[in-house]
């Protein structure tokens, strides 16, 4: 595996921070927090009807944090936290996809303004494929 590398620190910090703020936040969710992203989710992702409201808060939440920590523990290899970052962001922009409103057209990847919530988050599969790209490869750079 490949060791720390300063040149990944501000993509790991800043990322890894804002996700990991975003987990403890949904972590001390109320129920009417719950019901509304839980609602969100399942207009895209179906599958997650079959999960409670609450339940289904906590497990984005450990997600999140799950992520974030990964990205801020300097131990945990670039390639392993960028990989998670990659799956973690895909979902996110398959809400962004998948969801009518947020995109201009069918055709058109523009966002919405309703869309700029989630389209922004492309910035964080960018710094997962960075991690994972950089991570997996084999230069002795400092």
């Amino acid at each position: 595996m490949s060791r720390f590398k300063l040149r990944r620190a501000p993509l790991r910090v800043a990322t890894g921070a804002f996700i990991l703020s975003s987990g403890l936040d949904k972590w001390k969710g109320d129920e009417q927090t719950a019901g509304g992203v839980h609602g969100f989710a399942t207009g895209t992702y179906p599958f997650l009807k079959q999960i409670e409201p609450p339940k289904f808060l906590r497990l984005l939440a450990a997600s999140e944090i799950a992520v974030g920590s990964a990205l801020l523990i300097p131990v945990v290899p670039a390639a392993v936290a960028g990989a998670a970052l990659v799956g973690f962001s895909a979902g996110l922009l398959g809400l962004y996809v998948r969801t009518p409103g947020m995109r201009r057209g069918r055709f058109d990847p523009r966002s919405t303004p309703e869309g700029l919530t989630i389209s922004k988050d492309i910035w964080m599969l960018g710094t997962g494929l960075s991690l994972l790209i950089d991570g997996l490869s084999k230069d002795d750079e400092a």
